[in-house]
């Protein structure tokens, strides 16, 4: 197993450190059983249950959704026949205390429970830290023996992960009074609960993709903490997840861009704290970013390709994190989309942000080259998000995403009265964005010949989530001239970016046809993503995830979170006749959309004044073709009519930025 933010090895060579996971045991019964894997997507519990003729047991899984350093085991044997047989199970364990990363030695037993601590071998740099794991868990016995007199019994086990003897302690402590009060389960069911009301997604009319959303917003939010745990030091999603990552092994468990533009906008349109989560990552790594920039002979903050917890570069090879700078604006465009949501402020100033968003325009400065010739800044030597190629000029999403960055932080340095320097303005205005007037289409970067192949979703990207300004007819040039020449076999988010692009276009079942090219990439029975479409890349692919959840919640609502507003322009295919998204978060207030084909109803569940509870709610609806506004009432839903190829808009009179 791992555990977040353990990592072993120096750069190149740094991976999720393997710990040994002491409830790594498998059941067995005296007879012949049938057996049947399950996974509860409702209550994040992995079950395996064995059938016999007289019997039946159920070996269930979980890490507990409140208390994130807590891992539980439970037995439940059930007697099939009435008998007076004594039924006994055996417990197989593989457990063995070691690790290829870690150096494990015994501690003392804590309140029945086994102790072993341990630190990985090889700092992340040379003279850092090498982190350390304790383990205390209660111990599983060889077997385990139904009583003639019962009918089925239970028994449970915990396994406490921490950095430090005392959380260990704690977090033991905290287990066994759980088991005590028989609210072990019960109350990580409780979390799962209260987590899927404030973000169910419902589609009505494809079963297929019904489930696809609920495994990746299932998948997606098992990699993130507790929405009340605030304690834990959050470590950040890689591609792979914490399941995955070890030497060799799904990128080694280090976090891309792929945490801030394809997981983080599905999660923090639901939830604000687990998105100031993935801020505050980030803000946690300044060091290492700023140590980057000077390395590479700039200035600012240069964030890692790979990142693990110091924020230095652990790429294992170099031309990655010398080029695909892209990374420093899809960080801030992290952090401009949480401003844009919640105007919260506080993460700027008390938590740091604005270091990160003045820091990444300072790089900028630094990097760019002035171009006599055409009077432009240019970006030279870069790798784009399309892999394919590198050293090239002016990749056009490199420059697009420096350029709102930098204009991200003018406006971040107005709202907080910081004087910004004129050049941050200077470059965003002045910086080549590359276009072919003939064509009247975006070439992927200086150089680039139509045609060529891509990885991946490069170019199409500048329409969502960039919202580079465009006219229609450019906007569809871009997705005719890259969709025929992308990778079939590329990574799995890209499609996502097809479909939103083609739903702004009002072409729905096109839009669909690209969507349901993800389908390939998802394993039965349990809906786990490949990377790519043969199976191969890495398991289990949540930033494939992101981009289809992203599909579905910014291409079918039209979702677009805007400084003054977060406007929609719904568009269903034809086998879809009914989408219902709960749990939108915005500006602090809860709303539940249903859309179907010919209308829209907005149910505000909750309304939380910025201003203060006693200020009435200002939220209301404004539909573009006509005209009408109509406030939003707190329990009261509003139904009006789908305004077809037009944006509508929800906003607040009292916003930062008045709508």
């Amino acid at each position: 197993m791992h555990m977040g933010g353990v990592y072993n090895g120096e750069g190149g060579c740094c991976h999720r450190a393997d710990v040994p996971c002491p409830l790594a045991v498998k059941v067995e019964t005296e007879d012949p059983a049938q057996h049947t894997y399950s996974l509860d997507t409702h209550t994040g519990i992995f079950m395996h249950t064995l059938r016999t003729a007289s019997v039946t047991v159920s070996h269930s899984f979980y890490s507990h959704r409140n208390y994130s350093n807590i891992m539980a085991m439970e037995i439940l044997i059930v007697r099939r026949l009435t008998s007076e047989d004594l039924i006994t199970v055996k417990m197989v364990s593989s457990f063995t205390p070691q690790s290829k990363d870690i150096v494990f030695e015994s501690g003392p037993d804590y309140k029945g429970g086994r102790h072993i601590q341990g630190q990985t071998t090889t700092a992340e740099f040379p003279g850092g830290s090498c982190p350390t794991v304790h383990l205390i868990w209660t111990p599983v016995p060889p077997t385990l023996t139904l009583l003639p007199q019962q009918s089925q019994a239970r028994w449970s086990f915990i396994l406490v992960v921490a950095n430090s003897l005392d959380s260990a302690e704690a977090n033991f402590d905290k287990g066994l009074n759980l088991m005590a009060m028989d609210d072990l389960r019960p109350s990580h069911e409780k979390a799962w609960k209260e987590l899927w009301l404030q973000s169910k997604v419902e589609v009505v009319g494809s079963e297929t993709l019904c489930k696809a959303v609920i495994g990746c917003l299932f998948y997606l939010l098992s990699a993130f903490p507790s929405i009340h745990d605030t304690s834990s030091l959050f470590g950040g999603v890689s591609p792979g997840g914490l399941s995955n990552g070890g030497d060799g092994q799904d990128y080694w468990g280090h976090v891309f861009w792929d945490q801030d533009i394809w997981m983080y906008p599905g999660i923090a349109l639901f939830y604000p704290k687990l998105a100031q989560a993935v801020l505050e990552y980030r803000v946690g790594t300044i060091a290492g970013a700023k140590y980057n920039a000077q390395r590479q002979g700039y200035k600012g903050l240069k964030f890692p390709w790979e990142s693990a917890v110091s924020g230095r570069e652990v790429c294992p090879e170099d031309i990655y994190g010398q080029q695909e700078i892209h990374i420093n604006g899809d960080v801030t465009l992290a952090f401009q989309h949480y401003l844009y949501l919640t105007e919260d402020l506080t993460l700027f100033t008390d938590g740091r942000g604005c270091e990160v968003i003045y820091g990444v325009a300072d790089y900028w400065l630094s990097r760019v080259t002035w171009n006599p010739e055409d009077q432009k800044y240019h970006l030279l030597g870069v790798m784009p998000p399309d892999e394919y190629y590198h050293n090239v000029n002016n990749s056009v999403y490199t420059n697009a995403v420096a350029k709102f960055s930098l204009q991200f932080a003018v406006e971040l340095a107005g709202l907080l009265q910081h004087p910004a320097p004129k050049e941050w303005q200077e470059v965003a205005e002045h910086i080549k964005i590359p276009f072919d007037e003939e064509s009247q289409y975006h070439p992927e970067y200086d150089g680039y010949v139509k045609g060529q192949p891509v990885k991946q979703a490069d170019t199409v990207m500048l329409g969502y989530p960039l919202g580079f300004p465009m006219s229609r007819e450019v906007r569809g040039n871009d997705l005719e001239a890259y969709e025929p020449v992308t990778d079939p076999y590329g990574p799995a988010m890209t499609w996502g970016m097809y479909a939103i692009g083609w739903l702004e276009l009002g072409e729905a079942e096109r839009a669909q046809h690209l969507l349901e090219k993800s389908f390939s990439n998802i394993q039965g029975p349990f809906q786990v993503w490949s990377e790519s479409s043969d199976g191969s890349g890495a398991v289990n692919f949540l930033t494939g995830m992101g981009g289809f959840l992203q599909a579905v919640l910014f291409g079918y609502t039209g979702f677009r979170v805007q400084k003054e507003c977060l406007a929609f322009s719904p568009l269903l295919p034809n086998d879809i006749s009914e989408l219902s998204v709960h749990g939108v978060n915005y500006l602090g207030s809860q709303m539940d959309w249903l859309l179907r084909k010919d209308e829209v109803c907005i149910i505000l569940r909750e309304w939380r004044s910025r201003a203060g509870n006693t200020k009435p709610c200002d939220l209301q609806v404004v539909l573009r073709a006509s005209g009408a506004k109509i406030p939003l009432t707190p329990g009261q839903p509003v139904t009006f009519p789908r305004e077809p190829g037009c944006v509508c808009k929800v906003g607040s009179t009292s916003s930062c930025w008045p709508f």
